[in-house]
């Protein structure tokens, strides 16, 4: 068998004819070319006769025995009655990349399994090369729209780099997948993804679950005035949670230099949890704060029973309950919740929307998770659009064998 016939069997590569093999200086390069000579438009795929100029270029693609393994070729440009001046499309390459289809699968591959320095090492390449090939990949395996068939969504913000700058997720809940995500935490990044779901689309809506956030409320009532705005539990009780601990730092302050300060110390985790979690240390303190500290033990009494309604399942008797709790916020004398009672009144639609459909943002929160770990993972991505390129790798159900590989439209 010829040395170059037996390379093009082991490189894999279809529609492609190996014509030499040669040692360079960081391994093999194999001289390549496309099966049909007449060369094929890379934007529209029409034969172009109408050659323009040609120029060589190098790809690298997966290591043979080892070594380093680079593809060269005299890339031609056509002159397309369509397109205008293109290269012709190549059937190892995606137009405008240095690497082949099979090498940008592997890293990514990696990408999705592994961390950064074992993908840099193993690959050869830059961690920011692997932004790139990432999206390229993520354009080219990844659904053809994401944004079809969207019933009920999740929308939520998440930081990355220190907290300085924000990104936008759109979840879709039946599949708990994200579908969408954006630059910003604004109205107008909100907008962006109505723009791209098309008015038609956005009529679909039933529910966006979200947190209390004015600019989403905002965008989701432009956007599609039609869809049940949802405000769910872990928020909600998240800011009932913050109330307490600002009522807790009000007392600190008060009662500073006096004994009964000494009563507040290491509460703060106690009035927190929930009851059954507590330690039998966590509930004497609970019961000498009730002792000692009448307005503390009036906010934990608040947050408690704020959760309690909660966990209710009926509508009607929730928006009673809701409304008995919102009184007694306001009687309070506590300033946390008497503003807190007020922001329950005014979303009071959406709080019982939750308990009327059961959804919240848990799928979300729980994707943000994920999603911090690949942040952390793809820390040295500098711009926005290399990390959401990998939250859709990762993040959107899309599944990367090495061993199969998906067919280009020449290989078929």
């Amino acid at each position: 068998m010829r040395a170059t016939t037996l390379l093009r069997t082991v490189l894999g590569l279809k529609c492609t004819r190996v014509t030499e093999v040669r040692y360079g200086p960081t391994g093999v390069v194999a001289e390549v070319a496309p099966t049909k000579r007449v060369p094929i438009c890379s934007g529209c795929m029409r034969v172009c006769r109408k050659p323009y100029d040609h120029r060589q270029r190098e790809w690298r693609h997966l290591d043979v025995g080892g070594m380093e393994t680079t593809l060269v070729y005299d890339l031609r440009r056509v002159d397309c009655s369509s397109c205008g001046v293109r290269v012709e499309l190549i059937p190892w390459a995606d137009p405008g990349s240095r690497f082949t289809r099979d090498f940008e699968e592997q890293v990514a591959y990696m990408a999705q399994v592994t961390d950064r320095t074992t993908v840099s090492t193993t690959m050869r390449i830059a961690w920011n090369t692997v932004g790139g090939i990432i999206e390229r990949v993520i354009g080219r395996l990844g659904p053809s729209d994401r944004l079809a068939d969207l019933f009920h969504i999740g929308i939520d913000e998440l930081s990355y780099r220190r907290h300085h700058e924000y990104i936008t997720v759109a979840v879709d809940h039946i599949q708990s997948k994200v579908v969408w995500a954006g630059e910003g935490k604004s109205a107008a990044t909100v907008d962006k993804f109505f723009e791209a779901l098309g008015p038609d689309r956005a009529s679909q809506l039933d529910t966006v679950t979200m947190d209390m956030s004015p600019a989403f409320i905002e965008a989701v009532t432009r956007g599609a005035p039609q869809a049940q705005i949802v405000f769910d539990r872990f928020h909600i009780q998240r800011m009932a949670q913050d109330a307490v601990d600002k009522v807790r730092r009000d007392q600190v302050n008060l009662l500073a230099g006096t004994d009964d300060a000494r009563i507040l110390k290491k509460t703060r985790w106690a009035l927190l949890k929930n009851p059954w979690n507590l330690n039998s240390i966590e509930v004497d303190k609970i019961a000498e704060v009730q002792r000692e500290n009448r307005p503390l033990y009036r906010a934990y009494l608040l947050k408690e029973s704020l959760a309690e309604i909660l966990g209710r399942k009926q509508v009607n008797v929730v928006r009673e309950k809701l409304l008995a709790w919102i009184s007694w916020a306001r009687r309070s004398r506590l300033p946390p919740f008497k503003k807190f009672a007020a922001t329950i009144l005014s979303h009071l639609d959406g709080i019982l929307a939750f308990i009327a459909t059961g959804l919240t943002n848990g799928p979300i929160e729980g994707l943000n998770g994920k999603i911090r770990t690949i942040t952390r993972r793809a820390y040295g991505f500098h711009s926005a659009s290399s990390l959401i390129g990998f939250i859709f790798l990762c993040c959107a159900g899309l599944v990367l064998n090495p061993v199969f590989k998906i067919p280009h439209p020449l290989q078929r």
